[in-house]
């Protein structure tokens, strides 16, 4: 039955020598198969139609053996000579309503789409699956018509979610780019809800071109990809996802106030490692934060550390303080690093509002990996809104790393971090006076700090390395652990601000580092809590305050 069939780990065949080279296609197509490959399309845009029959008979053969269902790329005569199970086709091939009339109800008809409006006339007409694409520029899609990336895939699976029952309904593959280091993180991030009560429509396979049909070992690589497809990413394996509010305010403050101190606790007792990739500027202040803290940090740049780095049980920071053409390329290595290994990434998006070249960087950084936090002023949080595709009203003009003063209210700000929280499944943390903090399911509202922190160099950027350090000692529950980094990092400024001898910024430093060392320690020899001290609220019953309507 069409209905039943898998497309978890769907195979488009190639046959171009590039790709192919001078193996033979049957017989890669059939160690794919023993490798777990769920559903075949033959596609060969050059062959004549003797050839093309030809080898579809032979590839039904292999097919028919494992019970895995068989389509023709376009061509429905072919599928028709063949008797194979159904077609799948491209926006400038025949549509959907006539394949079905040439090969009936019980054929399996995939079509291409690349937008809404291709989605919508795809399922009206009967599609049983869409290929929804491209994700991104490939070698065997020289002719893309779209790159629609993560965000253009959740605008068309967003829709289908709000249709009608076929809609609804209709199966979905994501094409374009996909292999091994991207399988788990593109369908983790697709599977995005547009409200904490709502389950998603997210896709039900990936489409895989190269990453199989050009592998040395198509069998091993059908394999693992088959395995990643099914398995929780490395980057959520430690989680204990999903998490919920506790029903009382007060018992919820205080569950997160007490599960904050294990959390500093932790650090002292792990001293993780601190991954930096910032700006030199700031580099030697949070080297001596995260030293205080009792973290271990390393201040390095250059990519090729990474996969070592990565595995050390530590985090990394990715600071756009510094944003050069190396600085992008060392960024997007480290991360694909880190996500492989299952390690936390802070990104810390600097002056991302402030110019072409900085919102340029971020969307390439967010196309490349998952955060499990991103952290921001205001304007920051609000560029990485608008490019995660988020509706948001004009915001003024960054001029430079400052967030200058609020535009918004703190409901609105705690709607936006709740919202960008819950479509990117991480946590989200928008730093000023009151910082707000969300996983989309809880959000917060720290009101600690002093005002001599916004007058210090590399003060917020220290705070990513904070945060990288508790999110890497505590990885059960990031929001938790990001709450107790923010609480660490501000009653530690207040405590220092209040020494008779602090007069200004230049004074508050070393008595900073210093009592970010005391409030460790103290805690760590349970001498000191946050009760009395820490103040925290929950944030509830939040509207969409100041974000548009979603497509």
């Amino acid at each position: 039955m069409k209905d039943q069939v898998d497309y978890s780990l769907y195979l488009v065949t190639d046959s171009t020598e590039a790709i192919l080279g001078s193996r033979d296609l049957v017989e890669v197509v059939e160690l794919a198969l023993s490798g777990g490959v769920t559903i075949v399309q033959y596609r060969d845009k050059t062959s004549d139609t003797g050839h093309l029959i030809s080898v579809a008979k032979q590839l039904h053969e292999k097919c028919k053996a494992r019970g895995i269902p068989l389509l023709i790329n376009d061509r429905v005569d072919v599928a028709l000579a063949v008797g194979c199970e159904g077609v799948h086709v491209g926006q400038d091939d025949m549509n959907v309503s006539e394949a079905r009339q040439i090969l009936g109800k019980d054929a399996i008809i995939g079509a291409t789409v690349s937008s809404i409006e291709e989605a919508r006339v795809a399922v009206e007409r009967g599609a049983d699956y869409l290929g929804i694409g491209t994700l991104y520029a490939t070698n065997t899609k020289k002719n893309t018509k779209d790159i629609i990336g993560i965000n253009g895939t959740r605008k068309i699976l967003r829709y289908l979610e709000q249709g009608s029952e076929a809609e609804k309904k209709v199966k979905t593959v994501c094409i374009g780019g996909v292999n091994a280091s991207n399988l788990q993180r593109i369908t983790h991030q697709l599977h995005a809800p547009s409200s904490p009560s709502t389950p998603p429509k997210s896709i039900d396979g990936v489409a895989i071109v190269s990453a199989i049909m050009g592998a040395t070992d198509p069998k091993a690589s059908s394999a693992h990809l088959s395995k990643l497809s099914k398995s929780v990413p490395a980057f959520k394996s430690k989680s204990t996802e999903p998490h919920f509010w506790l029903e009382n305010d007060s018992d919820e403050i205080s569950h997160l106030l007490a599960e904050s101190l294990k959390a500093t606790k932790n650090v002292k007792q792990k001293s993780p490692l601190s991954h930096n990739m910032t700006n030199l500027v700031v580099q030697n202040f949070a080297a001596n934060i995260a030293l205080a803290l009792g973290a271990s940090p390393i201040m390095t740049n250059y990519a090729a550390e990474a996969p070592d780095l990565s595995q050390l049980g530590g985090a990394l920071v990715v600071n756009m303080g510094t944003v050069t053409p190396d600085s992008l390329q060392n960024h997007q290595q480290a991360i694909t690093a880190y996500n492989l290994s299952g390690s936390p990434i802070i990104l810390d998006p600097v002056g991302a509002g402030a110019t072409r070249v900085r919102r340029a960087a971020l969307s390439t950084l967010m196309a490349t990996g998952y955060f499990s936090l991103i952290k921001g002023n205001e304007p920051e949080i609000l560029a990485v809104a608008q490019t995660s595709g988020i509706p948001l009203p004009p915001a003024p003009q960054q001029h430079g790393v400052d967030a200058g003063p609020p535009t918004s209210t703190l409901r609105q700000r705690a709607s936006i971090a709740a919202r960008l929280a819950l479509r990117e499944r991480t946590v989200v943390l928008i730093t000023g006076k009151t910082d707000v903090v969300s996983d989309g399911i809880r959000t917060y509202a720290v009101s600690n700090g002093h005002a001599y922190m916004a007058a210090v160099t590399g003060c917020g950027c220290s705070l990513g390395t904070v945060l990288s350090a508790y999110l890497a000692a505590n990885p059960r529950d990031a929001l938790y652990a990001a709450v107790a980094a923010l609480l660490h990092f501000d009653v530690a400024a207040e405590r220092a601000a209040a020494r008779p001898h602090v007069s200004g910024p230049g004074t508050f430093v070393p008595a900073f580092i210093d009592e970010v060392w005391n409030v460790g320690v103290e805690i760590a020899e349970d001498r000191w809590g946050w009760e009395g001290v820490a103040r925290v609220e929950c944030v509830r019953g939040l509207g969409g305050e100041g974000v548009g309507v979603e497509v």
